[in-house]
């Protein structure tokens, strides 16, 4: 609005003291050398009103620093009234907020003619003087202090009213008379009440979201009229609320983050050590206060931050958009976290101007270079497999799947799904299994398109992975993000300021607020549930359900994870259930294990069976007929996959390919179907797959005799107890033990027991502090498993037992001439021969260890040797004082049962003479039969399936 002045008089025009040409008045400000601030005459713009006699003036940037020179000016012989500040509690002199506004509405931001009167003893010190205004339409200069005073606005200064002898001077002529014409007109401070403002502080007077919730309720469209009073930054600042619409808000002060922008910091010179201004800084606060500086503007109020002592918003200029000017002048990056207040439709503009300000290098991405990429920019190929609700395995097109390696995973650009719970108890987020279940029924086994936007170094255990994120397109979905976010199964990522984004961002946050709006998935208001599938991978479960399968026919299932090419975990959504499933009549090459895991090595064709079957059948829907359950609680039937005239059996694709064979017992059984044989037949006169492989049984043989070992006896003292069957030993009489020992006792004598830092690794061999109740001392240990940063679990390698360490205190680097590979571990890790037992955890296991414990633990036994199993165990027989073993008598308690004899076969062929173990598997036969019937030990209540047997191996190892 324009400023309320009354009708100019002609004799109040009180021209400058110099009539001197219009020229000189175009003299730029200069900070010259004290006591010259200013020139006697020129032109300048306000910057800044402070008050109703003064401003701030600024001039040109100079050419040397770039900066404009400022300079407080204060109007010649007038006084306003005091404005609020915390000296005066915040309230106004009366009229003082209307002085103000009048001078701010009539000159700030414009061009004003100046004369200094009086000025300081430096550069710093405010100048007094005379200003001169020219309003729009008119042809005359006013004189801003005489107008000022003539609107009731200021008063003359005493000694100017007190001056009886004025003759000569206009000016104080001039001001006499605007203050007498004030007076009579009774306006500004000379009214009956003039104005008297309280100013109120966001959060000291009141809190931010109130002011922004009553913005959007009483103003007009949401907008209210605010003063921009000061500028910190290029997008913070402190407002003002002139809006009479506020209510008891109007005049209260806010800061405000100006919102979708992020812009330089300034430095802090009073800080400790002084924090510079980070680039482009000072250039961003110029460009906003050069044209927001004291405007009175409309202002929609968004939100808050995180504190909520800060309120995000948008400025409304009649010329545009501020936040868009500053990033096209590369002055600011995009903020993501305030650009999620704004509507949806006002992010684009924001966008492109930031585009535009990285393709042209201006200002703060002077430096910038798109990102590079290690892979692609462009994939075509086949989704495999969907690992999470976000990211997918994709199989370039024209390369053969002979190898993990050749799939990429790709991320979904700019999108946050729900995470999967994991092995260490995090829980599934809501709507997880729906996002991951809808990715995957859009996307796998369908051509796509993949643009790959950017990368990012993900943490994967020790290594980092570098990960691809893009936008992935089907056939008739040009983005598979934007469907998952418009059905509110995923929201879009929260980006850091100038961190790399998704081209289609705005889109996904538009679908977004689409589902938000109206509540869908993760945005409802509904409490989640989701009803727990039912998991039949248990052995014992599979087997009680197994016959409602057997008896459901064709059943639909997904296929959710391969172990090889037959065998699958299978999803059944008509039972609300996950079961083990294989291909009946079938027996599939093994694959490569999976990680470090210890399991068998892979077989010839195993992983391609597998890949074969990742390929066709993996996170499809198949049809399944349950036929039959294993021991082990493996559902076999089979299994049919595609859809229509499509439609084919697996099974035979795999006998066809080679990829599988026919079980060699259900062919010589006659229960193979024909169908089966005749593939295999083909298959193998094709020389297809496993087929392909000459057999070479010489090899074989010499392999047996390589390996055989012959039967030795021991003196040996057990030096800890795993379980029934499970021990280490030292041999008697090794001078290794007597050196070890006395190495360590020197080791901890030269060192102390205080911790030293070490490289903790797993398996790494290190010094670890034990008390064996004689004092603490230096032990050699392997680093068996990291439980955190602080702590570790350890074996002693020359004892046996395990422990739980902090690494700070108990860990210290081995000397060189300790380690395993000079003098080795003297304990030896062995296993009790054909005999199985339980764990510590089962009450059974603990009567067999104590057994085994009375039977051995401090006295030299004898001990067979029959070599080592599979995990490098020692297998041994303990001969007792009776001449019976303590396999036999922990087998006749029934606290240990006999292994399997295809097992007990094994190792007898891995032994030059097996006679010895042939004879005490006929043993320990005999003493289990007789503990099954006196029901002992683990037989009280009846037989134990077989099934059991993988259970105790693993449980053992």
């Amino acid at each position: 609005a324009a400023p309320t002045i009354l009708p100019i008089k002609t004799s109040f025009l009180v021209p400058l003291r110099l009539q001197l040409p219009y020229d000189t008045y175009s003299i730029p400000i200069k900070i010259m050398a004290a006591p010259t601030i200013l020139p006697s005459r020129g032109v300048a713009r306000v910057k800044n009103v402070l008050s109703g006699d003064t401003v701030i003036l600024t001039g040109k940037p100079t050419a040397t620093t770039g900066k404009a020179p400022e300079v407080t000016f204060t109007l010649e012989s007038i006084l306003s009234p005091r404005l609020a500040s915390k000296g005066n509690g915040n309230v106004d002199e009366p009229g003082s907020f209307d002085a103000r506004e009048w001078l701010r509405r009539l000159v700030a931001g414009k061009m004003v003619q100046f004369e200094t009167i009086k000025q300081g003893a430096s550069a710093g010190d405010r100048v007094y003087g005379m200003l001169m205004y020219t309003p729009p339409g008119t042809a005359q200069p006013i004189n801003i202090a005489v107008e000022a005073v003539r609107n009731g606005n200021a008063t003359p200064k005493n000694t100017v009213l007190d001056d009886k002898n004025d003759d000569g001077d206009e000016y104080k002529k001039a001001l006499k008379l605007a203050y007498q014409e004030a007076k009579t007109a009774s306006i500004g401070i000379h009214s009956s009440s003039p104005l008297i403002r309280k100013l109120k502080t966001a959060g000291d007077d009141f809190k931010a979201p109130e002011l922004v919730q009553k913005s959007k309720k009483h103003g007009t469209h949401g907008k209210i009229k605010c003063v921009i009073e000061y500028i910190f930054d290029g997008n913070r600042l402190r407002l003002q609320v002139v809006d009479p619409a506020m209510g008891d808000l109007q005049y209260a002060s806010f800061t405000l983050f100006l919102a979708g922008v992020a812009c330089p910091r300034l430095g802090n010179s009073r800080s400790d050590p002084p924090t510079p201004p980070e680039e482009f800084a000072e250039e961003a606060r110029y460009f906003v206060e050069l044209r927001l500086l004291q405007r009175e503007l409309d202002i929609s109020l968004h939100g808050t931050d995180k504190s909520g002592s800060t309120i995000v918003g948008t400025i409304h200029h009649p010329r545009g958009n501020i936040a868009v000017e500053l990033l096209k002048n590369g002055f600011a990056k995009m903020s993501d976290w305030t650009a999620r207040m704004m509507s949806p439709s006002d992010v684009p503009s924001l966008r492109i101007a930031e585009t535009n300000a990285k393709r042209t290098k201006t200002g703060l991405w002077h430096s910038y270079e798109p990102p590079k990429l290690s892979g692609a920019a462009q994939i075509s190929g086949v989704v495999v497999e969907v690992l999470s609700g976000d990211t997918v395995h994709v199989l370039p097109d024209g390369q053969l799947y002979d190898s993990e390696a050749k799939l990429v995973k790709v991320s979904l650009a700019s999108v946050r799904a729900p995470r999967a719970g994991n092995r260490s108890g995090r829980a599934d987020e809501n709507y997880s299994h729906e996002c991951k279940e809808r990715l995957r029924s859009l996307a796998v086994g369908k051509p796509c398109k993949v643009q790959v936007h950017y990368e990012r170094e993900i943490p994967m255990g020790d290594k980092p992975e570098k990960r691809q994120f893009g936008t992935v397109a089907l056939k008739n979905k040009p983005d598979i993000a934007e469907v998952l976010i418009a059905e509110g199964l995923a929201t879009t990522q929260f980006h850091r300021d100038g961190e790399e984004t998704s081209p289609r961002y705005d889109d996904l946050r538009a679908a977004e607020a689409v589902a938000k709006a109206a509540k869908k998935g993760l945005h409802s208001d509904a409490e989640y549930s989701r009803s727990p599938a039912n998991d039949l991978t248990d052995p014992k479960k599979a087997k009680a359900y197994s016959g409602s399968l057997m008896r459901a026919g064709k059943v639909k299932a997904v296929v959710e994870y391969c172990f090889n090419g037959a065998r699958y975990k299978l999803f059944v959504p008509a039972e609300n259930c996950h079961i083990v499933f294989a291909a009946a009549n079938l027996r599939c090459p093994q694959p490569s294990p999976i990680g470090n895991r210890q399991t068998k090595a892979a077989e010839p064709f195993g992983d391609a069976s597998k890949r074969h079957a990742r390929m066709t059948v993996l996170q499809r829907t198949v049809e399944i007929t349950c036929t039959g359950v294993t021991n082990g609680g493996v559902i076999t039937g089979d299994i049919t996959v595609g859809s229509g005239a499509q439609q084919r059996d697996f099974a035979m694709e795999l006998v066809g390919a080679g990829l599988a064979t026919v079980d060699q017992r259900k062919i010589d059984y006659g229960e193979a179907p024909s169908q089966l044989v005749d593939a295999q037949i083909a298959a193998k006169s094709n020389r297809m797959g496993v087929w392909s492989i000459e057999q070479q049984p010489s090899v074989a043989v010499q392999t047996k005799t390589k390996d055989s070992v012959s039967e030795q006896v021991a003196s040996i003292r057990v030096s800890e107890i795993r379980s029934a069957t499970h021990f280490y030993y030292h041999i008697v009489n090794d001078d290794a033990v007597n050196v070890i020992e006395e190495s360590m006792k020197l080791f901890t004598t030269n060192n102390g027991t205080g911790g030293a830092p070490c490289d903790v690794k797993v398996n790494k061999v290190v010094a670890a502090l034990f008390d064996d109740g004689t004092g603490k001392s230096w032990y050699r240990a392997k680093i068996v498993e990291k439980l955190s940063p602080e702590k570790v679990k350890i074996v002693f390698i020359d004892h046996g037992n395990v422990a739980t360490v902090p690494v700070a205190t108990h860990l210290r680097p081995l000397d060189d001439s300790l380690s395993p590979d000079k003098v080795p571990a003297v304990a030896k890790e062995a296993c009790l021969a054909l005999a199985l037992s339980r764990p510590l955890t089962d009450d059974y296991g603990i009567d067999g260890a104590r057994m085994f414990q009375s039977i051995c633990w401090g006295k030299d036994i004898v001990a067979r040797i029959h070599g080592t199993d599979e995990s490098g165990k020692v297998v041994t027989s303990i001969v007792t004082e009776s001449g019976e073993t303590a396999n036999t008598q922990l087998v006749a308690a029934g606290l240990a049962r006999v292994v399997k004899p295809s097992a007990a076969k094994a190792l007898a062929s891995r032994m030059k003479d097996g006679s010895s173990i042939m004879k005490l598997a006929g043993e320990l036969n005999v003493a289990q039969e007789n503990a099954r019937r006196s029901r002992s030990g683990m037989w009280r209540y009846g037989d134990i399936g077989d099934d059991d047997d993988e259970d105790y191996d693993s449980k053992r190892a």
